[in-house]
């Protein structure tokens, strides 16, 4: 018999190889598409995560428009050094959001600053009421986005990209995890008086199933529309009426299966049902005491309306909702920053505090990942003389509970607070860290859409271990 050659031995060798790796990349194929067609089926069901998690959920305290970093959780003294004077040539013109304001002069803060907790963390005298948490904090300085403008960077701070059509991170994580509770939404949204910037695309399930969009609750009266039935209506007529409702759904979804918006509705109709024997109890904010109520400051009428929407923030991650996004005022101080922030920082500071005191005392802050922040900062030279512009390229957020590593801050601002200096992070970033702590890889939770595995950090992100405990 003749001896195979060194060549065919390294064909035959190579053919092999190719084979298995064929087979082995058809099997993960395989594997995704059984858990798509497996959410498609059930795309509430509850799934494992990828790891052990150590967030059940998120309260995501949005401040919509763009808090001033270095007026409120990153001092900038050189502000001070500087003040009236342009920006030194050496940190460069940055593009801005309103033609020219990067040739104002610098503006220092008017805040007084002092370190707060066992940590020693500065806050601002904007934020008296959280700066008695400051050692659950980690305060992130060194934040960056990509987005000049109020629709796009929200949006990126929602989904990952300035531009419409990708699902936000509250409907990734209904997709990854599921529900845990089917008489509730997984992924709520709560509003108070300032229109959303892009609305409904940040809680938008972009080319994910419908079913994992997120659900806007009303500001007052019943935060859901239609969730009682009328007197006239019974029991028995409510569940045969969505029994018809359902067979009619179903027998055009067969004939549009690629339709998911089909599904969602189905699934819609039966949460409603559910919703109608559960909900009541979950929005009843009446059942807490006077003193918790004043806690969140709904005994004030400037902190009223946010301590609503953060006690019921509480009330729905209880009961099992995973990501609830309460967003908070306008703050685009382009003008009259004092005016502006002295407002919001009066809204929003005795209820987050009164969150974070809440989820401790009840346990739960260990298991609620907390944040806080907007979709940028804003810049250290002055607009209009007392305003201040957009800037993307260095601000602050933080995160609290939820596995996060309190009584720290992350990363630096320049002198300035223009440019994120030590340990940048961007928007991708801080999305795989809220994804990890909620036991997600963000490399590994795709979803197959036009002959691409996305995923919800695109071809980016990082996870920031300084955050975690």
């Amino acid at each position: 018999m003749r001896e195979r050659t060194t060549e065919e031995m390294a064909l035959r060798s190579r053919r092999a190889f190719l084979s298995q790796a064929a087979g082995g990349l058809g099997s993960i194929a395989l594997a995704a598409l059984g858990a798509e067609s497996a959410a498609a089926r059930d795309p509430l069901a509850s799934r494992e995560p990828h790891h052990r998690p150590t967030a059940k959920s998120v309260i995501w305290c949005f401040m919509e428009g763009g808090p001033s970093h270095m007026d409120t959780f990153d001092p900038k003294p050189a502000l001070e050094k500087y003040a009236g004077q342009p920006m030194p040539e050496s940190f460069g013109r940055p593009l801005t959001a309103m033609p020219g304001t990067a040739h104002n002069t610098l503006m220092p803060s008017q805040r007084k600053w002092a370190r707060h907790g066992e940590s020693g963390l500065w806050v601002s005298d904007w934020y008296p009421h959280v700066a008695e948490h400051v050692d659950d904090l980690a305060v992130i300085r060194s934040c960056t986005a990509d987005g000049l403008n109020h629709v796009g960077s929200v949006c990126q701070m929602n989904t990952g990209s300035i531009l419409a059509g990708r699902p936000s991170m509250g409907s990734w994580v209904s997709y990854g995890l599921g529900s845990a509770n089917r008489n509730l939404p997984t992924f709520v949204i709560l509003n108070d008086e300032v229109r959303i910037n892009g609305g409904s695309k940040n809680w938008s399930s972009g080319f994910l199933p419908a079913a994992f969009q997120g659900t806007l609750f009303k500001r007052e009266g019943a935060p859901i529309l239609n969730l009682e039935t009328p007197e006239s209506v019974g029991a028995r007529q409510q569940r045969g009426k969505l029994d018809l409702l359902a067979a009619l759904n179903t027998h055009h979804a067969e004939k549009h299966p690629q339709e998911s918006d089909l599904d969602a509705r189905l699934q819609s109709y039966e949460l409603a049902y559910r919703m109608q024997a559960h909900a009541p109890e979950a929005v009843d904010l009446g059942q807490e005491s006077d003193a918790t109520r004043k806690l969140y400051g709904m005994d004030q009428e400037h902190t009223a309306v946010y301590g609503r929407n953060l006690l019921l923030s509480r009330r729905l991650v209880e009961r099992g909702v995973r990501f609830v996004q309460a967003y908070c005022g306008g703050w685009d101080a382009h003008r009259k920053i004092e005016e502006n922030h002295t407002k919001w920082c009066g809204v929003s500071d005795k209820p987050i505090a009164g969150l974070l005191a809440d989820l401790k005392s009840r346990g739960m802050l260990d298991e609620t990942l907390v944040i806080w922040g907007g979709e940028f900062g804003r810049t250290p030279f002055n607009e209009e003389g007392d305003g201040r512009d957009h800037n993307p390229w260095g601000f602050t957020i933080w995160m609290a509970g939820g596995g996060v590593r309190g009584g720290q801050t992350i990363g630096t601002t320049d002198e300035l607070g223009l440019r994120a200096e030590e340990s940048p992070y961007h928007v991708h970033d801080i999305h795989a860290t809220i994804l990890h702590l909620l036991g997600l890889d963000h490399l590994s939770l795709t979803y197959l859409h036009n002959g691409r595995s996305e995923r919800p950090t695109v071809n980016g992100g990082k996870l920031i271990a300084e955050a975690l405990a």
